[in-house]
């Protein structure tokens, strides 16, 4: 995989460039929206939610900006990686080329959106007096750990896509549903310990805790965060690689 993306270095480039452009075409605040998106949402959570569940908490606002930047993320990668394969048909189906590097290319550009936003929220810790530590550091593994849980998801739908349009619908019901059970402006910690654990199935609500442990709890996660993490990861990918080696000569008859 790795020497096919070597290989075609400057079509996944071009890509990534095309993506992201197109993204912003005919805004007049252009590539501002990935970082004024976030935070108009943010803002609405903070308003609309402090009253009900942050009044006590300390920090409420990077505690609910620590499950945003997370969750958008993961929902710009995924919608935007399962139409990655039908928008660049008119590609593929004259040239041979990887397939996943479209979705990749997606992938990409919505990373550099995550980063752009990244820095607006660490300057959001500074003005909230969140105190800065070597800890920080660590905020590498979970971001690693989403860019491979998105690939894999991606790779999935966009497979999903090709064969069965009603997919999009359906995941932005679930998406939905999957940012109310992320505890995004809520906590757990009220929940009992049997509960607590049945959030630990959503692999999101892992990702935000794990952020959320090191910035505002100050403390490294535990192991079993870790194995979560990656583990929820590496299947994700696994399944997604399968089904798009299994299914990648079928593509070219349904786009």
């Amino acid at each position: 995989m790795f020497a096919k993306l070597k290989e075609h270095q400057f079509l996944f480039t071009e890509l990534v460039k095309r993506d992201f452009k197109k993204k912003y075409k005919r805004t007049y605040l252009g590539m501002l929206w990935s970082v004024l998106s976030p935070l108009l949402t943010l803002l609405v959570m903070r308003v609309v939610f402090t009253q009900f569940f942050g009044r006590d908490m300390e920090h409420y606002t990077i505690y609910l900006f620590c499950g945003n930047i997370i969750f958008s993320f993961f929902n710009e990668a995924t919608n935007g990686g399962m139409s990655s394969l039908l928008s660049n048909a008119s590609i593929f189906t004259k040239i041979n080329v990887p397939k996943y590097l479209f979705l990749f290319s997606r992938n990409i550009s919505s990373l550099i959106n995550f980063g752009l936003t990244f820095v607006v929220f660490l300057l959001f810790c500074i003005i909230d007096g969140v105190a800065f530590t070597p800890l920080f550091l660590m905020l590498i593994i979970p971001i690693v750990c989403l860019v491979i849980f998105n690939l894999g998801v991606g790779l999935i739908l966009s497979a999903m896509f090709v064969f069965f349009r009603d997919i999009q619908y359906l995941w932005s019901v679930f998406t939905m549903l999957l940012m109310y059970m992320s505890a995004i402006f809520y906590t757990v910690d009220g929940y009992s310990p049997t509960i607590q654990m049945i959030f630990h199935v959503n692999p999101i609500f892992v990702y935000i805790k794990y952020f959320r442990t090191i910035v505002l709890g100050g403390q490294i996660p535990s192991i079993e965060m870790h194995v979560l993490a990656l583990g929820y990861a590496l299947i994700a990918f696994g399944i997604g690689a399968l089904i798009y080696k299994k299914c990648n000569h079928k593509f070219l008859y349904y786009v």
